[in-house]
């Protein structure tokens, strides 16, 4: 039954939760422990659930359900009692977020506002999420069903992932799609959201750069004294995000 040792491990778990919002949020630098229970909706929340699945454990009727749906009114953030969290978990802001009944959550995860773990369907077991250790969330992202995203992987902002995700990978687009960023990524949570990959940007500069050596091959071949623009048609490049990194501010 819920007693004692449970009580403690839930109270080694906030504490490590604490650590987490202080090492990863730029706004708690400086912050005491005392302040950042008091004041971080995704400590609340995550204080909240940790209570909530330790009676669910337990078998506790009602009561589990009650917090989840008390939590979510006072901090925006919906956690199922059953969803499964490691420790070092952070939700930085986290109004709108969504974690569903069998979600699996690692170890010094951070999720951003609006992410969704959600299920798909109305099949019964798992189906929502399973996120391994050290992954990155970035704001919106929508992962859907019971997949799995690897150890040290990071989500774009407004990804939607129906498929699993490689370790250290990136995801971007709508559906994701992992791309590489220089080989292996390092671990650690990475707020950078400006310098992401972007494929579809890639894709258009290359139909671009196409279309321009067409017109320039059209050019050389037509007829003397047709009538037509002498210069081929300028190809605009897509600019590039420039910069210093934002990553972690």
């Amino acid at each position: 039954m819920f007693g004692l040792g449970t009580l403690a491990r839930v109270v080694g778990e906030v504490r490590r939760d604490v650590a987490a919002a202080r090492d990863r949020d730029p706004a708690a630098r400086g912050v005491g422990p005392g302040e950042i229970l008091a004041a971080w909706p995704g400590v609340h929340a995550l204080l909240s659930h940790r209570v909530a699945h330790a009676l669910h454990e337990v078998g506790v009727p009602m009561v589990p359900r009650s917090i989840a749906y008390f939590s979510r009114a006072l901090t925006g953030i919906e956690i199922h009692p059953a969803a499964r969290i490691g420790d070092g978990f952070f939700v930085d802001h986290g109004m709108g977020v969504v974690i569903g009944e069998t979600a699996e959550i690692g170890r010094n995860v951070t999720l951003y506002q609006g992410v969704t773990l959600g299920g798909t369907g109305f099949a019964t077991g798992k189906r929502h999420p399973t996120v391994e250790d050290n992954v990155t969330i970035g704001s919106g992202a929508k992962l859907l069903g019971p997949i799995t995203v690897g150890h040290g992987a990071k989500i774009g902002a407004n990804s939607v992932v129906i498929h699993d995700v490689p370790p250290n990978s990136t995801v971007v687009g709508n559906p994701g799609h992992p791309v590489r960023v220089e080989g292996r990524r390092p671990e650690g949570p990475d707020a950078d959201w400006v310098h992401l990959p972007d494929p579809i940007a890639d894709a258009i500069t290359g139909l671009a750069s196409r279309i321009g050596a067409l017109e320039r091959a059209l050019a050389e071949i037509a007829e003397p004294g047709h009538d037509r623009d002498e210069s081929p048609a300028e190809v605009r490049p897509i600019r590039r995000a420039e910069g210093p990194s934002p990553a972690g501010g």
